[in-house]
């Protein structure tokens, strides 16, 4: 369920007419409902009842201060895979003691920084890792609590370039090497290895996966006991996928219910990172047509996204619905088109051969379910500026990241001496 509807023929989010943003900040642009984001994030939570659980928004996702303050104030915490994604949990009032920090290439001063701040839990990834951050947070007098990520070598059915749960992917440590590792964990100083952690992909839509991984998960984790160590909570990743067509993705409750089946009778606290699942039907891109174009054998809408502001098509080929902000009589034929945007390459396409009411020059149209990895993964690729971001709530809206400027684009490029018509400093001098 989601919180753009149409009022009078016109789709709105919430209260707030889609024409009425378009025209105070222009197109393309992203649009939030904070309903939506409320209302996912508390099913998802109310799923599990009275089990403990921390849930660590993942950021990647959507890292937008407004939409990681939104869920913080509901009590997310936040699942982050960079120092910059952990600032932005700061930022956003998130507290250092519900971070968790993923990611496989972790550099010094990323940990360095996460030890000083004092995070939840860093999920080690590989041995080399593990001894870096023992020798970091032990100069720092710190004892970083340390979850071991593993690779159960299930596949989860996804996206090849979203799965992240097999041997030959680069994420978590071999099931085989785990029992060592975690015995070399306790030994070290500075790290005290309390979790085992798991996550085996994006957008999935079958629970199955999820159940092998975790039933692999709660079977280490007797092993490990059985071996004398502590096991205090598992981090179970995301995952779940969230319905971009027709198909119907398990709910939050069912969900809740294979997690329990699994681990429920260890007595651990769960960590949960939902990133998708509570922001993908929270957000559209809205974009206006440009041309109508008669090729000889298709008929062409361009429009004024284009990949850098939505590349999941391009990159995923990802399926977005799309809508009409203003309907069309109800006896309108629908028409094959496709749906492309203005950058130089073939694959700037969203859709081919959909079937859309007629469409016109300034006609608005809707992306559905875009508010994940929709605008976090923009880029300011054939110098198009970086797309602006709003979020509603009920009746009002506000700009959450303006429309960058030609000025701003232009400033991020410094000229070298040679070439900006100034005296050459020479080498080592100031």
């Amino acid at each position: 369920m989601n919180h753009f509807d149409y009022r009078d023929g016109v789709l709105c989010a919430e209260e707030v007419p889609l024409p009425l943003i378009a025209a105070g900040v222009g197109t393309p642009v992203y649009v939030y409902s904070t309903a939506t984001l409320t209302r996912h994030y508390r099913v998802f939570t109310a799923a599990f009842g009275e089990q403990p659980v921390t849930v660590c928004y993942a950021l990647k996702a959507n890292s937008n201060l407004a939409i990681v303050k939104t869920l913080a104030e509901l009590g997310a915490g936040a699942d982050v895979v960079s120092e910059g994604e952990l600032r932005r949990a700061l930022a956003a009032g998130v507290p250092a003691s519900r971070i968790v920090f993923s990611g496989v290439g972790k550099t010094r001063e990323e940990i360095a920084f996460a030890v000083a701040t004092g995070i939840l839990q860093f999920n080690v990834e590989s041995e080399p890792e593990l001894e870096l951050l023992s020798e970091l947070a032990a100069a720092h007098g710190a004892e970083a609590q340390v979850g071991i990520r593993i690779n159960p070598d299930v596949d989860p059915n996804t996206h090849a370039k979203i799965t992240t749960g097999l041997k030959e992917n680069k994420f978590g440590i071999d099931l085989e090497r785990v029992p060592a590792v975690y015995a070399r964990a306790a030994a070290l100083p500075g790290v005290r290895p309390v979790s085992v952690a798991v996550h085996i992909g994006s957008q999935l839509t079958d629970l199955g996966p999820f159940r092998a991984a975790f039933t692999r998960v709660a079977e280490l984790t007797e092993s490990l006991r059985a071996q004398g160590h502590t096991v205090e909570r598992l981090d179970l990743g995301g995952g779940l996928g969230i319905p971009y067509s027709e198909d119907l993705p398990p709910t939050p409750a069912e969900y809740a219910e294979t997690v329990l089946a699994a681990v429920g009778h260890l007595g651990c606290e769960l960590v949960l990172e939902p990133g998708r699942v509570l922001v993908g039907n929270a957000g559209v891109l809205v974009s206006r047509v440009v041309y109508v174009k008669e090729g000889r054998q298709r008929r062409f809408a361009v429009i004024d996204a284009a990949m850098n502001d939505l590349v999941r098509p391009t990159l995923y080929e990802a399926w977005h619905g799309i809508l009409a902000v203003v309907q069309t009589a109800p006896e309108a034929p629908l028409e094959p088109v496709d749906i492309v945007g203005p950058v130089c390459e073939t694959g700037d396409t969203f859709a081919s051969r959909r079937h859309l009411p007629p469409l016109k020059p300034l006609d608005l149209l809707a992306f559905e379910s875009a508010g994940a990895y929709g605008a976090v993964m923009a880029s300011g690729y054939n110098s198009r500026r970086l797309v602006p971001e709003v979020l509603v709530k009920g009746e009002n809206y506000a700009v959450v990241r303006p429309r960058q400027t030609y000025d701003e684009m232009l400033a991020q490029d410094v000229l070298p001496d040679w070439l900006a018509n100034v005296a050459p400093r020479r080498r080592g001098v100031a």
